[in-house]
């Protein structure tokens, strides 16, 4: 089973930017210009590269730089090598890639600043997430595209910007759940072998864990709805609703 991530919003400049995509794909023009969307072939790699490059020259200005990517597959040669250069200069990544990775981290004065980490269990990790910087002023989006040459040069994907701050806070803290996985996960070594996670912390299935939030969301909700209605009834029989 497919688990992902949907953004529903009303923000204009997310709309208009989406009237153009559909627009130009209806006449084929893979060449259009967005403004705060990430769109391939377009604008999505070369967005990715900038936001490294921004990472880079905070790390080199010895403030704070983090980059957190969740994805299916890495193989961007272009990508991989911008992601070395982070990491030689100092910016602290994590990443979350359930399969292809041709990226090896921990090789010393190279990819030493790189964690990678596979999560493969009942659900198919579907989605997508490039976080850039730490906590002030983080830059969140989430996206259809891997960083993978057929995606980011020959397929039409998209990229959208997460602005809401309560947003913000439920992806990083998906992120962090997935990365404090100690059952499923493995993590990628730098001799292309995965190990298992070995932790003083209790077993934590972040899958399970998620099922269980979304249960816990789900009973909460439907009480806060009972509670509602059963407000609505007293106060019409009250006549407070009355013409």
């Amino acid at each position: 089973m497919y688990t992902d991530l949907s953004y529903i919003t009303s923000r204009k400049e997310i709309g208009k930017d989406a009237v153009t995509f559909f627009q130009n794909m209806s006449m084929s023009n893979l060449e259009g210009q967005y403004q705060h969307l990430w769109v391939a072939p377009s604008n999505l790699k070369s967005s990715i590269l900038k936001e490294i490059d921004n990472q880079i020259n905070l790390a080199k200005q010895h403030q704070p730089a983090r980059i957190r990517i969740k994805m299916n597959s890495f193989t961007d040669l272009d990508i991989i090598h911008k992601i070395s250069e982070a990491s030689m200069a100092g910016v602290k990544i994590e990443m979350i890639i359930r399969g292809i990775c041709c990226l090896l981290p921990g090789l010393e004065n190279a990819t030493e600043n790189i964690t990678i980490r596979s999560i493969v269990g009942r659900y198919l990790e579907h989605s997508r997430i490039y976080c850039f910087g730490d906590e002030k002023d983080i830059k969140i989006y989430i996206a259809s595209a891997d960083c993978m040459t057929r995606n980011t040069e020959k397929r039409v994907e998209i990229g959208c910007p997460i602005q809401d701050e309560k947003l913000k806070n439920q992806i990083l803290e998906y992120f962090t759940l997935l990365m404090s996985d100690n059952i499923k996960a493995r993590e990628l070594c730098s001799d292309g072998h995965y190990k298992q996670i070995i932790s003083q912390e209790a077993p934590l299935n972040s899958q399970e864990e998620c099922m269980h939030l979304a249960i816990q969301i789900t009973q909460e909700i439907k009480k806060s709805e009972k509670g509602l209605f059963q407000h609505i009834i007293k106060s019409l029989r009250k006549g407070a609703y009355a013409p």
